[in-house]
């Protein structure tokens, strides 16, 4: 489910590619390439499977949890958000999960079970307790492709180690081991970004974000009946806004302040003893 795996599985120069591992791609996780050609031989949904049984073989073959926590990004469209995940991902040798891909396992009942099985038995029940508890009374009734995804989303929060870009996984996922980011910038930025990155006129690149920035709206307030744009900043651990620090820097203050964040936990996790003997 990582970007880079994504690149190499659908590039037809994959056996002599040189830079695999460090191509860029855009807010929709197009590739970033000069070199860059599609192997015409492979379908999207070939790629999606190949994906989803690359990180299934990387479980297994992990074996041991390298850590329970995981970092949500939530973003503006042309703010940066993919980027930064892609980076930190490289940085903190965390897996990254593209939102899309996710999207595609929550629509596919068999795939969603591929990913769902790569527990055992006494996680698969955890979660399935886990799921339950996001559909309270605050929650609307849940629908097969809701159901899906929240079965996924957990799946990856019980593995730990990843990054996931979007698709509500903020919402989802246990505010105790999830570090949720946000990362903003104003129109303007966010216009000259996306002029530069996929070669639009400034009128296509305004019309690209508001589609975008509106289709995450209406995600969000259909599924979690919250308003993206207007949500309590509390709901969010760290909020960035990347006209004023740039790609470097919103990935220097995420990895400091998620390592700090991991500290409190664990200094918190440690003195629970504690204090249940006082009592």
């Amino acid at each position: 489910m990582s970007t880079e795996r994504r690149v190499c599985a659908i590039c037809i120069s994959l056996d002599d590619c040189l830079k695999r591992f460090d191509v860029k791609t855009d807010e929709d996780y197009n590739v970033i390439c000069s070199d860059y050609t599609q192997d015409p031989k492979i379908t999207d949904g070939e790629v999606e499977a190949m994906i989803v049984q690359a990180q299934l073989e990387k479980w297994q073959r992990d074996g041991i949890q390298q850590n329970e926590f995981v970092i949500t990004i939530s973003r503006q469209a042309g703010a940066g958000g993919s980027e930064i995940a892609r980076v930190l991902a490289q940085k903190t040798k965390m897996d990254l999960m593209a939102g899309q891909i996710i999207q595609r396992v929550a629509e596919s009942s068999k795939m969603s079970a591929k990913v769902i099985e790569s527990l055992d038995e006494k996680s698969v029940s955890a979660m399935e307790s886990w799921v339950k508890s996001i559909f309270s009374s605050q929650r609307p009734s849940p629908n097969e492709y809701l159901g899906h995804l929240s079965r996924v989303m957990a799946t990856i929060g019980k593995h730990g180690n990843a990054i996931i870009v979007g698709r509500g996984a903020n919402y989802i996922l246990p505010p105790q081991t999830t570090f949720r980011v946000k990362i903003i910038a104003p129109m303007e930025y966010r216009i000259e970004s996306m002029m530069r990155i996929r070669n639009l006129s400034r009128e296509e690149s305004k019309k690209y974000i508001e589609k975008r920035d509106a289709e995450r709206i209406a995600f969000v307030r259909t599924y979690f009946q919250t308003d993206w744009l207007e949500v309590n900043p509390l709901s969010f651990d760290m909020v960035i806004n990347t006209e004023k620090v740039g790609i470097d820097g919103a990935v220097a203050a995420i990895v400091v302040s998620f390592q700090e964040w991991i500290r409190i936990y664990e200094s918190r996790k440690m003195d629970l003893p504690d204090k249940a003997a006082v009592h």
